[in-house]
């Protein structure tokens, strides 16, 4: 029997619910590490809830009263053992007080420092951070008065279009697209108090806003020394509504110059700030520039695609460098090889899963927390699985990726899977020359099968 992996964390809590937990799980398995896993009454029955070494009910299903309790997710980790959380992504993965206080109590928190996520929490500090070590970022103002006469001024120096932004934001929320001055008091005063409700800070400040570009985004993984390891971009240009629905690594839409350069400023940026643990740059590209949109301090939903190019654990890197300050790659020698496509699966109704089949075959993944018989709440977020693919080339990968689909059944709620095959058959798609807005081009295409 082979020796058991070595680590500083014998028993980890997981923050989280659905596919990522059962990610995270699986890691933590191969890694030694116990799972505690936490759950509200709406996901008693749950994967992650059967994988785990030990599950703890935090609550009912409303996450405000459940998953988004700092304390009771901190005491359910002190009364079962754990050495370290991991946030997981969304619900307090970004949050600067909920690692703090983790740290506090003496835990590990599996992501950067709470003062690094505090600072690239909010996009107007984070601006001003990224264009300190060279990056270039979309011509902008700072923090903005909705009641100020200035904010006028400012907006019309950078011409219209321009964008309303949440300092504090994230998903679309506080985010407003204006297109004549007239329009610009009125959206900077919903847009502040939409950023209010939904994150306690109405700050906002104004972009140039860049009617059709590409959305990329590096992955990257920090040891918090200094050592900086970049596993390839990703796409995310294929959104609705801000949200993602298709990812690729690497992306069509980006030179080998580009790709150099968004490296080499990129590496500065997180080396000073002593970044640890996994994180994403992102970028908006237009005409062959790039410029700096924000940094996701934590693991991202389409870290697979990432995974699949460069044959790198990302999970288990970013344990290994929240827990021990290592890593087990060499940043010098990652490559990244062939492509890989990740499909989000939504449902669009909630429900009793009645039959699931799964593809297989090789370079096929799903990351899922579906089984027979399991229900799918309507208290989350709509995704409820993914669906990555890899092969030698992006033609191949496509061709595999639409096997994949037709392969995959989830009987019991309505999907999203053949809206996916409609977008990834498009001619366009295949072409590989879109921006975020043509998915809004094609909807009632994709979603009423005209």
């Amino acid at each position: 029997m082979a020796n058991e992996p070595q680590t500083k964390i014998h028993r980890l809590l997981i923050a989280n619910r659905g596919e990522i937990a059962v990610r995270i799980i699986r890691c933590c398995r191969e890694m030694g590490i116990e799972t505690v896993a936490v759950y509200s009454t709406a996901d008693e029955d749950s994967l992650h809830v059967r994988l785990a070494d030990k599950a703890v009910c935090i609550g009912p299903p409303p996450s405000a009263k459940s998953y988004l309790i700092k304390e009771n997710l901190i005491m359910a980790a002190l009364h079962n053992n754990c050495e370290a959380i991991h946030p997981g992504v969304g619900f307090l993965s970004e949050n600067a007080s909920f690692a703090r206080l983790v740290e506090e109590a003496g835990l590990i928190f599996i992501g950067p420092d709470p003062k690094v996520i505090e600072l690239l929490g909010d996009k107007v500090r984070a601006r001003e951070t990224a264009q300190k070590y060279g990056l270039p970022v979309t011509p902008g103002t700072g923090a903005v008065d909705p009641k100020d006469e200035t904010a006028a001024e400012a907006a019309k120096s950078l011409g219209f279009p321009v964008i309303i932004k949440a300092a504090a934001g994230g998903g679309g929320k506080g985010m407003r697209v204006v297109r004549k001055a007239e329009d610009l008091k009125e959206n900077l005063v919903l847009a502040s108090r939409e950023a209010e409700s939904n994150f306690a800070d109405g700050t906002v400040f104004i972009e140039r806003y860049l009617e059709n570009p590409r959305h990329v985004e590096l992955q990257v993984i920090c040891d918090g020394n200094g050592n900086v390891a970049i596993l390839g971009e990703r796409d995310c240009t294929v959104q609705k509504n801000h949200q993602k629905l298709i990812e690729e690594s690497p992306s069509p839409g980006v030179t080998e110059k580009m790709r150099a350069a968004m490296a080499a400023g990129a590496i500065p940026l997180f080396k000073n700030l002593k970044y640890r643990g996994a994180g994403t740059i992102e970028f908006l590209v237009e005409n062959e520039q790039f410029y700096f949109m924000e940094v996701n301090a934590r693991v991202q939903v389409e870290h697979p695609v990432s995974e699949f190019v460069s044959g790198v654990d990302i999970i288990r890197q970013q344990i290994l460098a929240c827990s021990e300050s290592r890593m087990e790659i060499d940043t010098k020698q990652i490559k990244v090889n062939g492509w890989s496509i990740e499909c989000r699966i939504n449902a669009l109704t909630s429900g009793k899963i009645t039959r699931m089949q799964v593809p297989g075959g090789p370079g096929v993944r799903f990351d899922s927390f579906l089984y027979d018989g399991c229900s799918v709440p309507p208290h989350y977020d709509s995704m409820v699985a993914k669906l990555i693919v890899y092969d030698t080339d992006r033609n191949h990968a496509l061709a595999r990726m639409d096997r994949a689909l037709r392969e995959l059944v989830v009987d019991g709620i309505k999907t999203n899977i053949e809206r996916q095959r409609c977008i990834i058959n498009h001619p366009v798609f295949h072409y590989g020359v879109f921006g975020t807005s043509w998915y809004a081009d094609i909807e009632k295409e994709v979603e009423y099968g005209r």
